[in-house]
């Protein structure tokens, strides 16, 4: 049975905001602020969760975060309250 995939959206301590996908989202933000997971998210903690959406397949979550990556940051703040 393959894992399940989610979407994430962290607020970096600079007020930008990183999406991304995992299966597991806990320990995707403990390599987050270790230092240990994206480029982008290095040096901007703290790193806070505020969004995550189950999406199934990699592939369906790897189609989400293009169009989620695609939404303005208004957009993507109305979907984070939206929760």
């Amino acid at each position: 049975m393959d894992k399940q995939w989610f979407l994430y959206i962290l607020r970096c301590g600079d007020g930008s905001l990183y999406t991304g996908i995992t299966t597991d989202v806990e320990a995707r933000l403990d390599m987050h602020r270790s230092g240990k997971g994206a480029k982008y998210t290095r040096g901007r903690g703290p790193l806070e969760l505020i969004y995550t959406e189950p999406c199934g397949t990699r592939s369906d979550a790897s189609k989400r975060e293009w169009a989620i990556k695609k939404l303005t940051r208004e957009e993507k703040m109305q979907l984070c309250s939206m929760k």
